[in-house]
């Protein structure tokens, strides 16, 4: 949600793919785009070389009947008909994981991912019941939304297993350190938190063929911040500190290292990178502890954030990132809440802690 200035990270020569295209990146390394039906329109799928033993996919894309159809056609031309070994998942949202178990079936392939990321993806294609949709409800009057944005939210129920028809009942669980071997290489599991609770990153140290590699997910994107957002399951959540951390966490790899992210270019400049995104985060939290020099309601936040028109998903995501950056300025004590309560003022009330009480 937050553009950076051109020339912040360098871009590799190659081109980008069309939809169901795909280039070479690095050896035995395949950029394949697939299009997506939203604001944000494409997901880049690596494919990885393994030899003899076939290809490992690393996301998906969704599983709509017209990404599929262009996967028909991946399978023959960009992987030649060859073996699909394994198919990794970075994270449960549905551009990445909605396709998975259909080429699992397809192909054979083992599906691998974090525990965490499993879960969450099966809980949603199971849909909802009356009590979580309360809970939802309940999450989003408090947050202070008026009645035409809360109806447009609650009318997406059941949106997630459009994308995801069905989940693959077993894994290989990853973990941070474990080893994929791919061909002769092999590919090292690094966790994070924050986008969502347990994503998988894959990095590939360098080799005689070239730089390190990193396949980043949504963690780390060249030209928009990841979304980092608060959901009804978890409303005192801070998933804006996890990620935070995260990113303090690609210190470790090289510079030089080339990332491959799930939206955008490859680029150069992880560190640069992850820099600016630290500072356009105590941006968002000083602008909003600003805002809380009188109380503020989430949606008030929100609007004040994202002044642009929003569609419901991008409004989901919108209020979801608002109170992300709220729980995180509560838990650092430098705002407080004030809770609604029922026939009064139903939302919750955010406010620095030497304001006004509002009348």
């Amino acid at each position: 949600m937050h553009a950076t200035p051109d020339g912040s990270v360098t871009y590799p020569l190659c081109t980008t793919p069309a939809n169901g295209g795909w280039q070479e990146v690095a050896p035995g390394v395949l950029w394949i785009r697939l299009s997506l039906p939203f604001q944000l329109d494409h997901i880049n799928v690596w494919a990885l070389d393994g030899g003899a033993a076939g290809w490992t996919l690393v996301d998906c894309g969704l599983g709509d009947a017209r990404s599929l159809a262009v996967w028909d056609g991946l399978l023959r031309d960009a992987l030649g008909g060859r073996p699909v070994e394994r198919v990794v998942v970075t994270h449960f949202h549905p551009d990445h994981i909605g396709a998975a178990a259909w080429l699992v079936e397809r192909t054979g392939a083992d599906f691998a991912t974090s525990l965490t990321e499993w879960l969450f993806a099966r809980t949603l294609s199971a849909g909802t019941d009356p009590a979580t949709d309360a809970v939802v409800e309940r999450f989003y009057r408090r947050c202070g939304l008026e009645e035409e944005a809360l109806a447009s939210l609650l009318a997406r129920k059941g949106a997630y297993s459009r994308g995801v028809p069905t989940v693959q009942t077993t894994l290989s669980r990853l973990r941070p350190g474990d080893r994929l071997p791919v061909g002769d290489s092999h590919w090292v599991v690094i966790g994070g938190s924050g986008h969502t609770a347990e994503p998988v990153s894959l990095h590939r140290p360098a080799d005689g063929s070239g730089p390190d590699l990193l396949i980043s997910g949504d963690q780390i994107l060249p030209r928009i911040s990841p979304n980092i957002s608060v959901w009804p399951s978890e409303p005192d959540a801070d998933p804006l500190a996890d990620f935070l951390a995260s990113l303090d966490g690609w210190s470790v790899l090289p510079a030089d290292t080339l990332v491959l992210p799930s939206h955008g270019r490859p680029f150069h400049g992880l560190h640069r990178r992850a820099g600016e995104l630290v500072r356009h985060h105590d941006e968002r939290l000083t602008e909003i502890e600003s805002l809380c020099t009188s109380p503020q309601t989430a949606a008030a936040v929100t609007r004040a954030l994202f002044p642009r028109p929003l569609d419901p998903q991008q409004m989901l995501f919108a209020v979801g990132e608002a109170v992300a950056h709220l729980n995180h300025l509560l838990r650092k004590g430098r705002l407080e809440r004030i809770a609604g309560q029922a026939g009064q003022q139903p939302a919750d009330l955010y406010r620095r802690p030497n304001a006004m009480t509002a009348t």
